[in-house]
C-alpha cells in the first residue's frame, strides 16, 4: 500500500466504510430465533446469554479433556503470548518481533493480524481452543458449544479487521490444521447431472492462500483466484467475497468456488453447491463467516496466463493546481487504457502531491506493458514545471507461474518479498514486502467505499478528480483498482450480482480505502502501548477524508471485510437492501441461535457484549 505521509513512521494506509441506511424501525430486523428465551445450551434452545469462565454451566476439565479425547486434533487452554514479558525486556523485544511475521501470528493460537482497534476492540486470548484437524472435530467442537451455552470463535488465517476471529471468555475452534490441497483432473460437484468435468482443487479451509498457489500454479501450471495477501486464509477469505490482484480478470474468488463442506450450527456437515443446499451456498460466498465454518471449498482451475508483472511510478506535482490536473488525467488515462482484464492493485494519493502507482499486469509483455504507459509518460514529461517524476516506470513481467515461487523469488526478485525464517518456520512461505504495514497493526481507522464507473464520465471526472484532491489534504488514501468489477469481461462482473455483495460492485471501477494504524503496539501491554489521543485524532482525519468522497459518490457502500467498525448502516453498504433481507433470513434458518456471532456478523444486531448477551 501507498506510503502513510501523516508524520508518523508506524503508520500504515489503508480504510473502509459505507452509507445507505437501515435501522430497526424498518422491522426488518425485529425477527427473534425460533424457540422459548432459555439459558439453557443445545442446538435446538434459544438462548439469550453465553456463559463465561466460573459461570454456572462453564466446562469442567474434565468435560474439556473428553472433547479433546474424542477428537483427532487437540484441545488445550489456550496460553498468552505475551506471557514471556513479564521476565525481561529483551524476551518482550523478541516476542515483539515475532508479532511482525503474519506467519508466527497463524501459529500461535491467541494472536491475531491486528492487534486490536482503538474504542473498538481489543484482542483478546480465547479461554480454550480445539486445534482441529479434520471436518468431524469441527463439528464435535461446534456441538460442545452448543451443548455448553459458549461463545464460540474461529480463527484460520486471522487477518479480521474488524476483530472477528477472537473474543474474549470464548472457546476458539483453530483451522490451521485444516490445510489439505488436492487437484482434481475432471470435478463434478456432489448432486450435479449432465455437467462437464472441470479441473478443480479442493482445499482445506484453514488452507493459506501461498500455499494453494504453489500446489496449483507453481506446480501445478494453473490458475486459481485467490487472494493478494500471500498469508490470507483460505476459509474467511472466500467467505467474504474475496479479491486478488488479478481480479480484474478472473472475478471474485468466491465467484470460483463451486462446493463447500459446511459444519453447521448444530454441528452437521452439509456440501453445498449450485446443485444442493444452493441457498447456503448462496450466502457463504460473501456474506462473512455466519452461516458455518468451510471446512474444505473446491474451486475451478482455469488456464494460467503467460505472464503476471508490476508497474510502479511515482509522480510530484509542483503545486495544488498541478495535482488536481495530474489527478484528473490519470483517472481519464485508466479509464481508457487501464479499465480491462490486464490491470489490477492500486494508486495512493497523499497530502504531499504525490500519486505513486503500484499496478499489476496480467496476460502482457514488458515491451506491452511499457507502450500502455508510454502516452502517461509523455504527457507528465512535457510539463517539467509543473510535475517530478520521483521514481521512473518500473515494469517487472515474468512466466506466471514464477509469480507465488518462492525460489525464483529468493533468486530474481529477493526485495519483492519477506521469508518466513524461523527455525521452525514455514518452508516456502513469505509474504509481499509492501505487506508489512499490515501486520500487528492497531487500528485508527479503516472505510472503504465503492467507486462506480460513471464517476468516470466525461461529465463527472473533474469533480472527482476535485473531490479526490481535497480529500487527500485531509487523509492519504488508495483506490484498488482490482476490487470492482467495472472493465471485467462480462461472465465476470455479473458476479457483483451473482454473489451476496452490495451490487455497486458489478459498476465498480475500484474500491476507495482510507485506513491508518500504529504497528507493532499493543493494548495492556505496558511500554508498547497504543497512543490513543493520537489514534482517535487520526481516525477523525480518515472519517472526513471519507466523507468527502461520498459526497460525490452516495451509493458506495462498503466492502465487509474492509469497513468501519462503527458504520451504523453496515448491513445494507455491506450487502444491499435485498441481499440482506435475504441474508437474514436465511441466517435465521441455519443458525436460529447465534452460534456464530461476530461484529458485523448477519444478524449481529440481536447480540451485544461481544456476542454474549441477546438483545431482548
Amino acid at each position: 500500500m501507498a506510503k502513510d505521509n501523516v508524520n508518523h513512521a508506524k503508520r500504515h494506509l489503508m480504510l473502509g466504510t459505507a452509507g445507505l441506511g437501515v435501522g430497526a424501525a424498518t422491522g426488518l430486523f425485529s425477527a427473534k430465533p425460533a424457540g422459548a428465551a432459555s439459558n439453557t445450551g443445545g442446538a435446538g434452545a434459544a438462548v439469550v446469554r453465553r456463559v463465561r469462565p466460573g459461570e454456572p454451566g462453564w466446562p469442567s476439565e474434565s468435560q474439556w479433556d473428553m472433547l479433546g479425547q474424542s477428537m483427532q486434533g487437540k484441545v488445550f487452554k489456550v496460553p498468552d503470548p505475551f506471557a514471556g514479558c513479564e521476565q525481561s525486556a529483551a524476551a518482550c523485544d523478541d516476542i515483539l518481533t515475532q508479532f511482525e511475521n503474519p506467519y508466527f501470528i497463524q501459529d500461535t493460537p491467541g494472536a491475531t493480524q491486528s492487534s486490536g482497534w482503538v474504542d473498538a476492540w481489543t484482542s483478546r486470548v480465547s479461554q480454550y481452543a480445539a486445534e482441529v484437524e479434520t471436518a468431524e472435530d469441527v463439528a464435535k467442537a461446534v456441538r460442545f458449544a452448543n451443548d455448553h451455552n459458549l461463545r464460540l470463535v474461529v480463527k484460520g488465517g486471522a487477518h479480521s479487521y474488524l476483530g472477528q476471529s477472537n473474543a474474549p471468555d470464548s472457546f476458539l475452534i483453530w483451522t490451521k490444521r485444516l490445510d489439505k490441497i488436492e487437484m482434481h483432473e475432471k470435478f463434478v460437484p456432489q448432486g450435479a447431472s449432465g455437467v462437464e468435468p472441470m479441473e478443480a482443487v479442493s482445499v482445506g479451509g484453514g488452507a493459506i492462500w501461498v500455499d494453494v498457489y504453489d500446489k496449483a500454479v507453481v506446480k501445478g501450471r494453473r490458475y486459481v483466484q485467490g487472494g493478494g495477501c500471500t498469508s490470507v486464509g483460505v476459509g474467511g477469505h472466500l467467505q467474504t467475497g474475496g479479491f486478488g490482484s488479478f481480479s480484474k480478470r478472473f472475478g471474485m474468488s468466491s465467484g470460483g468456488m463451486v462446493e463447500a463442506e459446511i459444519v453447521l450450527a448444530d454441528g452437521s456437515i452439509v456440501v453445498a453447491n449450485q446443485h444442493q443446499n444452493s441457498d447456503l451456498f448462496w450466502a457463504v460466498r460473501g456474506a462473512g463467516a455466519a452461516y458455518g465454518i468451510i471446512t474444505r471449498a473446491t474451486l475451478k482451475l482455469l488456464p494460467l496466463p503467460d505472464t503476471f508483472g508490476f508497474a510502479g511510478l511515482r509522480v510530484k506535482a509542483k503545486s495544488d493546481g498541478s495535482y488536481t490536473a495530474l489527478v484528473e488525467h490519470f483517472l481519464k488515462f485508466y479509464r481508457d487504457a487501464l479499465m480491462n482484464p490486464h490491470w489490477g492493485e492500486h494508486a495512493g494519493f497523499n497530502g504531499e502531491n504525490e500519486l505513486e502507482i503500484a499496478m499489476s499486469i496480467q496476460g502482457l509483455s514488458e515491451a506491452q506493458a511499457a507502450d500502455v504507459w508510454q502516452p502517461f509518460i509523455d504527457w507528465v514529461s512535457a510539463r517539467g514545471d509543473d510535475y517530478e517524476i520521483t521514481s521512473p516506470l518500473r515494469l517487472v513481467v515474468i512466466p506466471a507461474y514464477n509469480w507465488w515461487d518462492y525460489e525464483y523469488r529468493t533468486k530474481h526478485l529477493p526485495k519483492s518479498i519477506i521469508a518466513d525464517d524461523r527455525p521452525n518456520g514455514k518452508a516456502g512461505a513469505f509474504w509481499w514486502s509492501g505487506s508489512s504495514r499490515e501486520v500487528s497493526i492497531y487500528i485508527a481507522g479503516y472505510e472503504s467505499g465503492w467507486l462506480h464507473e460513471r464517476l468516470l464520465e466525461d461529465g463527472q471526472i473533474s469533480a472527482l478528480a476535485m473531490t479526490l484532491v481535497a480529500a487527500s489534504r485531509v487523509r492519504g488514501f488508495e483506490i484498488h483498482f482490482n476490487k470492482g468489477l467495472a472493465g471485467s469481461p462480462p461472465e465476470i462482473a455479473r458476479q457483483g450480482r451473482e454473489i451476496p455483495m452490495n451490487p455497486v460492485v458489478e459498476h465498480a471501477f475500484g474500491l476507495v480505502i482510507v485506513a491508518g494504524g500504529e504497528l507493532t503496539v499493543h493494548e495492556g501491554l505496558r511500554g508498547h502501548e497504543p497512543n490513543k489521543p493520537e489514534a482517535r485524532s487520526e481516525s477523525a482525519r480518515i472519517s472526513q477524508a471519507m466523507d468527502l468522497i461520498r459526497a460525490i459518490a452516495p451509493d458506495a457502500g462498503g466492502y465487509c471485510s474492509e469497513m468501519s467498525y462503527f458504520d451504523e448502516n453496515w448491513q445494507y453498504n455491506a450487502w444491499g437492501r435485498e441481499n440482506y433481507a435475504r441474508l437474514y433470513r436465511l441466517k435465521q434458518k441455519y443458525d436460529p441461535n447465534g452460534v456464530f456471532m461476530a461484529h458485523h456478523y448477519v444478524g449481529s444486531e440481536n447480540w451485544t457484549d461481544h456476542g454474549f448477551v441477546k438483545r431482548g
